[in-house]
């Protein structure tokens, strides 16, 4: 037991029970009996040092000193402060791990967001209540990060738990989010059918509540053609990824304009998270760099997002690269409207290079 929490130095440090501390000695991270102790906060249990490492690094670094005053407060705390301190300082915590969950997410770390994603689901529970609408974003994070682990059955209980809970709710974006994961979920048992039903009605709250040509709203396009490339029906398939395309191109030229406009200015921030943008667009190119029939002028549209994309997230490397891709293509095509804007961007992003290396060749 002191090997196992002396080979977390790095992150806080766990120490051993001394002595039974009642329902408060469950995992933090998979409620079990618990008897290691968080060193830093002392509110934070876990069964192994392995669980500890691992809510560190999803989430409890982040939180750790906020859980204090939460699960150190006393009856008489709570009736001199009434309830709303800690209601307020539990909202907050709800917000810190949804955005830490969704980052992680977004950047592929799926493992690692699932800690950050229960304490969300849990916490909203004590602040909102298990079955009402409020829930729905806690129990729709948690089923996302199961989903990309594999974890379907997990993700079934989870989305049904989301339908009862956002069953009377009049808001669009609930039943957009609902409606994605269920089709995403559908989509990994086999269900195809029951997948594009869902996806169509992602798209119409979606729709409704952000405009048909929102990134958000293209975001359902693309699965619905996702399946219709594994139902085989090519032509429908490369319809809707020609709309997400053309969603993508719009959006990212603003935010390009923008760019230009604002360049000399330090507090613009440049690197959005468009970790799922960057996945939508790199199976549309390989989808089409890899049919027969390639259609040149859709691989420039897209490859040229994707070197948007990168630009504006500061890896210029990649951004050179898609964006050769794109001018290929591009000149496959007599007169096409996108190859000076391509030529441009490239312009753009080897003279930002030059001015960063300017003694290299």
């Amino acid at each position: 037991m002191q090997a196992e929490a002396s080979a977390l130095k790095t992150a806080s440090e766990v120490v051993p029970l001394a002595f039974p501390r009642g329902k408060d000695t469950l995992c933090e991270l998979c409620q079990g009996a618990a008897r290691l102790q968080c060193s830093e906060c002392r509110v934070t249990f876990y069964c192994t040092a392995e669980h500890q490492q691992a809510d560190w690094v999803g989430i409890h670094e982040r939180i750790c000193q906020l859980l204090v005053p939460i699960r150190t407060s006393t009856l008489v705390s709570l009736q001199q402060a009434g309830h709303n301190e800690t209601e307020l300082d539990k909202v907050e915590l709800i917000e810190i791990c949804r955005s830490v969950a969704q980052s992680k997410l977004s950047e592929g770390k799926h493992q690692e967001a699932l800690p950050a994603a229960q304490f969300c689901l849990r916490c909203s529970k004590d602040v909102y209540g298990p079955s009402t609408v409020k829930m729905v974003p806690a129990y729709l994070l948690l089923a996302e990060a199961n989903m990309a682990l594999g974890n379907l059955s997990q993700v079934a209980e989870l989305l049904s738990q989301a339908e009862w809970a956002g069953l009377k709710s009049p808001e669009h974006s609930a039943h957009h989010q609902l409606h994605r994961s269920l089709g995403r979920l559908h989509t990994a048992t086999g269900n195809l059918e029951a997948a594009l039903f869902h996806f169509a009605n992602d798209i119409y709250f979606a729709s409704e509540e952000y405009g048909l040509d929102s990134t958000v709203t293209c975001g359902g396009f693309f699965l619905m053609a996702d399946v219709f490339a594994k139902q085989e029906k090519i032509p429908t398939a490369r319809s809707l990824f020609s709309k997400v395309a053309q969603t993508w191109h719009c959006h990212l030229t603003k935010l390009l304009e923008t760019h230009a406009q604002n360049v000399q200015n330090p507090d613009m921030v440049l690197e959005p998270s468009y970790g799922e943008a960057r996945r939508m667009l790199k199976v549309m190119l390989e989808f089409e760099q890899n049919y027969i029939r390639k259609d040149s002028a859709q691989i420039a549209l897209v490859a040229y997002c994707l070197a948007m994309l990168w630009f504006l997230g500061g890896d210029s490397i990649k951004a050179l690269g898609f964006g050769s891709t794109a001018l290929q293509a591009s000149q496959l095509i007599p007169n096409h409207d996108l190859t000076e804007p391509i030529q441009g961007l490239l312009q753009l992003v080897q003279s930002l290079q030059m001015e960063q290396h300017p003694g290299s060749d």
